[in-house]
């Protein structure tokens, strides 16, 4: 399992979705996943330590969690099946080891609010990761243009549209209760 930290979360510009983006704690290597719109508010909102008087379902989660005795040791993004992303929410409840089906955005949410690591699967980020190219000066040896990859271009050309269309004011404003 590999670490990942929250890089951004923000509109994807071909649906009303969200997206979150993921990226390899001490790499460069970024995940970025399709998440429906209450979940990114929920992660935002926190991010950005915005609070409420009641509490937010994954408020309720973490507090539920905590009441009942347990904590939460991890998250793991640990499969991808015919586009669908699929997680786990590991606890820890008096030394027992209990693992809980979640879909990543529920709890990518827990987490940022119990201050839990984001594990990704090797396999998951093997087939769906990418890292940006860094454009390197030439040697003088040879200006040969090699052929794009047209998976690795749709991917980073969806990242590109997604990352144009952030709007970092609209992502700040909390939404009301």
């Amino acid at each position: 399992m590999i670490e990942m930290v929250i890089e951004s979360v923000g509109r994807n510009p071909a649906n009303p979705n969200r997206m979150v983006v993921l990226r390899e704690k001490d790499q460069e290597r970024y995940l970025v996943i399709v998440i429906g719109i209450a979940e990114a508010d929920s992660i935002a909102i926190k991010l950005h330590k915005h609070t409420f008087s009641r509490p937010l379902t994954h408020d309720l989660l973490s507090t539920v969690i905590e009441t009942l005795g347990a904590t939460v040791v991890s998250i793991l993004i640990n499969d991808l099946a015919d586009r669908t992303y699929y997680a786990r929410i590991v606890l820890d409840h008096n030394g027992r080891h209990v693992e809980i089906d979640a879909r990543p955005s529920d709890a990518i949410a827990l987490a940022v609010r119990v201050d839990a690591p984001i594990l990704v699967a090797e396999s998951v980020l093997e087939v769906a990761s990418f890292t940006p190219a860094k454009e390197e000066e030439g040697d003088g040896e040879s200006d040969q243009i090699s052929e794009p990859d047209p998976e690795l271009e749709e991917r980073l050309g969806l990242f590109r549209e997604f990352i144009n269309s952030l709007d970092v004011d609209d992502m700040e404003k909390p939404k009301q209760e």
